[in-house]
């Protein structure tokens, strides 16, 4: 292979290697940030759901110790009269339910035997001592108690304070309890953001008797657990499947397509105050504008290593023809003529040749005259 070849075609390589591989460098930094957007996705979302349900058990137990502060309520609790605090608190249940999403306000007598459900009135005297530790643990130890349990009416998110009357007997506990629901179309309200309750099918079984049955049937059923409250069920089931929410112990973070769009879906596990595992909630934002940002980068990022390849490669063949290979060629041939003795023509434009040629122009041209005055000799 010639130099006039073997030059050009290598170093046309060396620019298609350098430039592709900044191009690949760049779109694993571009990659990267992405990604970096997308944890911050992840954390923001994980936050909103999180802060909007602590803030759901703080004004759940507010409630519950406002309630059990009021010295009405001691004395009808303490007297055993279960239709006269129905009777106070009735209507104020009832706005609460309204307006703030209280699905759940009980009053409990020691151990955990249910005395009024203002949201159930003529259910009571059961014992909840099997399936609401938070109750027991509230009328055992007196100090109030918050966090997310399976109560008769299905799951919530509740505050227990305890009951204690003017000369501090302990006389019983009040919880309030705020159902999911709301809270769910709240944050997507809010935020933008779908979500789902999925709660263990066996113990809604066992402990929900309130709940309707409709609620439990085949199309809520993934898995071991109940699909119990969502924003978006279609979207939701295409997102979560019983695989996705099978074990999570921690929260779990994918993407997924779902409706033509870049799902980013977060998985936070929904334990008891006491830890027990109870369900997941599943949450879920549109990544689409990220990852079509990383798409339209990595199309300009082909086209830009494309053009910069062909420029690169025509400016270094017009260099190197131009200001190398054609003067090596054109001294080349006419050295040639001098080894074989052929007639020396003069060079035609050896001005425009690089200076460090000029040396050889000026050999050349030496070897030409002297054979021309050996020529003219007799």
């Amino acid at each position: 292979m010639t130099f006039r070849r073997s030059a050009p075609i290598a170093i046309i390589l060396v620019i298609i290697i350098v430039v592709t591989g900044a191009a690949f460098i760049s779109s694993r930094l571009f990659s990267g940030m992405t990604n970096a957007v997308e944890s911050d996705q992840f954390r923001v979302m994980g936050a909103i759901v999180q802060t909007a349900i602590s803030d759901a058990e703080n004004k759940a137990l507010a409630r519950a110790e406002l309630l059990a502060d009021l010295p009405t309520v001691q004395k009808l609790l303490a007297a055993g009269d279960r239709q006269g605090l129905e009777a106070e608190l009735a209507k104020m249940f009832a706005n609460q339910k309204a307006r703030h999403g209280v699905d759940q306000a009980q009053f409990h007598i020691p151990p955990g035997i249910s005395f009024l459900r203002l949201h159930d009135p003529k259910t009571f005297g059961d014992d909840l001592s099997a399936f609401r530790p938070m109750v027991v643990a509230v009328n055992r130890d007196r100090v109030p108690l918050k966090g997310a349990a399976v109560a008769r009416s299905g799951p919530a998110i509740f505050g227990v304070a305890p009951v204690v009357d003017a000369s501090g007997k302990h006389i019983g506990s009040v919880e309030i309890g705020i159902d999911y629901g709301p809270l769910l179309a709240g944050l997507k309200t809010a935020y933008g953001i779908d979500l789902a309750l999925f709660i263990e099918e066996a113990s809604l079984r066992q402990y929900a008797q309130g709940v309707d049955p409709e609620r439990l049937g085949e199309q809520n059923r993934l898995g071991r657990y109940i699909r119990f409250e969502s924003t978006n069920a279609q979207l939701m089931a295409e997102l979560a499947g019983a695989e996705d929410v099978a074990v999570v112990n921690e929260p779990v973070r994918y993407v997924r397509d779902a409706q033509g769009l870049v799902r980013g879906v977060l998985l936070l596990p929904v334990n008891s105050s006491s830890g027990t595992p109870l369900g997941v909630i599943a949450a879920t934002a549109d990544f689409s504008a990220s990852r079509a940002a990383v798409n339209r980068t990595l199309i300009w990022q082909a086209v830009i290593t494309l053009i910069a390849i062909v420029v690169l490669a025509g400016f270094v063949l017009v260099v190197l023809r131009g200001f190398l290979l054609r003067p090596l060629q054109v001294l080349g041939q006419r050295f040639d003529a001098v080894i074989a003795g052929e007639p020396l023509a003069p060079i035609v434009g050896a001005e425009t040749f690089p200076r460090e040629m000029k040396s050889f122009v000026r050999l050349y041209d030496k070897v030409r005259s002297r054979r021309g005055e050996a020529d003219k000799a007799p």
